[in-house]
């Protein structure tokens, strides 16, 4: 018997002994029992259960009453008796199940109402089958194997299927991380307002947002009009800017949290990059969450700014998380996520300068040089290599797609720059050469 059910049996009795009670107290004299049960069955009483008044006949008041006269317990006397088949489960026949097994596995998506209805009509068809069993009883053995409904979209990806062969195989629980800054979650999210520009054309904001595990603090937030590496390099440095480097982060597969900038980026500043199964959302459930507030909350009191844009829903936002979301008490921690990240235990790292940051997040590749003019191409643009390089075949170079206005030449070995420490410091040991492109 559950809990529920338990305390609902306990209502019930304290009810009973409250109006009972004061007879066993006080007996009535010879002659005055009928009289007294009469005047308690007038009165109302509130229901245990329910937010609504409720009278009783005098006969179960009288029943009541002798029950707790006669017995050694009379609160345990009124406590409703269980049915004699409590805890008992009704078996369903082995052909039965499996012909059940089967109906799920090929509509797992049906309700248990639909599947007991099935079953149903194929008892009428095959009698031998057995009885036809209650609905309840369908819903209880079908939960008992884990046959729940699922959502079932047409023609599944591979990527799909594979996730969900996974979740059914695997136990999924919750996580919490111990220390402030140890785990970072980071999404991108498709805003449901739209703002506009200073042409007057539409735009789909989309959001970047930056959560800490331990403390649920918002490391940062900003909108943005596309999903791209670049972006999300932005959105980074100004996180790392203001709480330090985490020790770990957590993305789903999107492109830009597998681009090569990225990656390196992260390795490069020694933060482990954890992925997101394929199809498995739940595993970055923080992050998600965050996205109901802020649509239910923020977006929902901006819906009739007009016009509305990108520099004032950016400062709205702001001012949204770090003074509201930030120091607004968390439900799951039992305190603001300002106040739990003071009081907890800090493992990040202090952040590195953003020349520095800027060379780690750059993708690493080889060029020929060409001997003719002591140039090398990266994607459709020269550049023009230092004289006392020009005997080298083949240099590596470390460059950001999005910016091509200068490249790093680095050693093979280690990726370390080979401009020298000059070079090093103003982070340009290359320039954009004025050879014309071919």
């Amino acid at each position: 018997m559950n809990k529920t059910h338990q305390s609902k049996l306990q209502s019930w009795a304290q009810l009973r002994f409250s109006i009972v009670g004061g007879l066993l107290a006080s007996p009535p004299e010879p002659g005055e029992l009928g009289r007294q049960i009469q005047q308690l069955a007038i009165k109302r009483y509130k229901h245990p259960c329910k937010d609504e008044s409720i009278i009783f006949g005098a006969s179960t008041i009288e029943r009541w009453y002798y029950k707790a006269l006669n017995g050694n317990d009379p609160f345990g006397a009124l406590i409703r008796k269980l049915r004699s088949d409590s805890g008992s489960k009704t078996a369903l026949p082995e052909q039965m199940m499996l012909e059940l097994g089967k109906q799920y596995c090929n509509f797992p998506h049906w309700s248990y109402q639909l599947h007991a209805d099935n079953l149903q009509a194929l008892i009428q068809e095959k009698p031998e089958l057995g009885k036809s069993p209650s609905y309840s009883s369908v819903r209880r053995r079908m939960k008992e194997r884990g046959w729940y409904k699922k959502k079932s979209p047409r023609n599944k990806t591979k990527g799909q299927q594979k996730a969900e062969t996974h979740l059914e195989q695997m136990e999924v629980r919750s996580y919490e991380s111990s220390y402030v800054h140890a785990l970072w979650h980071l999404d991108f999210h498709k805003g449901k307002t739209r703002i506009t520009d200073s042409k007057g054309e539409w735009h789909t904001p989309i959001a970047l947002c930056i959560l800490d595990d331990c403390s649920r603090l918002c490391c940062h937030i900003q909108w943005y009009r596309q999903e791209t590496a670049e972006v999300l390099q932005h959105g980074l440095f100004q996180a790392f800017m203001k709480r330090g480097l985490p020790r770990s982060l957590m993305t789903d597969n999107g492109a830009a949290m597998i681009s090569g900038e990225i990656t390196n980026g992260l390795l490069g500043l020694s933060i482990k990059h954890d992925r997101t199964l394929p199809y498995s959302p739940y595993q970055n459930g923080k992050q998600e969450s965050f996205w109901g507030q802020l649509e239910g909350r923020l977006m929902s009191m901006l819906s009739r700014v007009e016009p509305l844009t990108l520099e004032t829903l950016n400062y709205t936002t702001q001012a949204w998380s770090e003074m509201e979301y930030n120091r607004k008490e968390h439900h799951e921690i039992n305190c603001s996520p300002v106040d739990k990240m003071l009081k907890g235990s800090d493992s990040s790292r202090p952040a590195l300068d953003s020349e520095k940051m800027s060379f780690a997040f750059t993708k690493q590749e080889s060029r020929v040089q060409r001997k003719s003019d002591g140039t090398l191409q990266i994607k459709g643009v020269r550049f023009e290599v230092p004289s006392r390089f020009r005997h080298f075949d083949r240099l590596h170079v470390r460059y950001q797609s999005w910016n091509l206005g200068h490249a790093w030449l680095v050693d093979e070995k280690d990726s370390t720059l080979l401009a020298g420490k000059r070079r090093l410091r103003k982070c340009i040991p290359w320039t954009r050469s004025k050879i014309v492109r071919e």
